[in-house]
């Protein structure tokens, strides 16, 4: 299964882990990645600490817990490749949607890139039954 088959598939809650140049570490929730043609991943960034932790440190684990009754679900490890601030862009891959008055209160947004390095399963270090 790839990954855009899993994320479309199954919901749950994510949350993306980044640590800054010195090493502290961050995690907040994030939706699902947007998963692209050429199997890298997206995420929408508001300018807040992940954000500036990821501009210092482009490495990240994102975590996604499947709802249900087990703990299921997939660990994904990230390198940041680039960020996008067009305007056009964003607002065709934002799925939750503001006002533009809102939306303009809650800051400047950056879609960010990630190379997946690697993928285990919610658990343990078995093999995922997602694959890259």
């Amino acid at each position: 299964m790839t990954l855009n088959e899993y994320f479309s598939g199954v919901t749950g809650k994510g949350v993306l882990a980044t640590a800054d140049a010195d090493g502290k570490v961050d995690a907040a929730i994030y939706s699902k990645p947007h998963i692209l043609e050429d199997g890298k991943l997206a995420f929408i960034m508001r300018d807040h600490l992940t954000h500036h932790n990821i501009e210092s440190n482009p490495y990240a684990t994102y975590l996604f817990i499947e709802d249900g009754p087990h703990y299921k679900g997939i660990r994904l490890f990230l390198k940041k490749e680039r960020e996008d601030t067009d305007p056009d862009l964003l607002a065709k891959m934002t799925r939750r949607h503001l006002s533009p008055e809102q939306d303009k209160a809650k800051g400047p947004k950056f879609l960010v890139y990630f190379t997946v390095e690697k993928i285990l399963p919610l658990i343990g270090s078995g093999k995922p039954a997602v694959k890259m």
